[in-house]
């Protein structure tokens, strides 16, 4: 068993002006005041990310401000596989959506459903 370290004050994830819009429009719609960010065990390669826009974070969530506002809470227990993401918001063909770019990731599913990390 090994035991992740990280430096509080580096940068967790980094979040695209297009991505930190994209939350900011979609809170306001629905009135509620962050982003929370998880994983969950899922599909046949392991996790995926869960995307949930509350009104707080959990007691033990990190916190990010983002420049634009927006309140980002990352699960504890996440923190160590989310290091180093880029969340974006991309355009592919008609449809827009959330992606993240992480470089620990070392397998994903065919249909992109989940990942894997080491």
């Amino acid at each position: 068993m090994s035991v992740a370290t990280f430096d509080v004050n580096s940068e967790l994830v980094r979040v695209t002006p297009a991505a930190a819009e994209h939350f900011r429009s979609s809170l306001a719609g629905r009135e509620r005041a962050a982003v929370r960010i998880s994983l969950q065990e899922s599909g046949c390669t392991g996790y995926k990310y869960v995307v949930e826009e509350v009104d707080a974070g959990a007691d033990s969530d990190v916190k990010v401000e983002l420049e634009n506002g927006v309140q980002l809470f990352l699960d504890t227990g996440a923190v160590a596989i989310l290091r180093g993401t880029e969340i974006d918001y991309t355009r592919e063909g008609i449809n827009y959506n959330l992606t993240f770019r992480n470089p620990n990731v070392v397998a994903e599913c065919g249909c992109g459903e989940s990942f894997n990390v080491e």
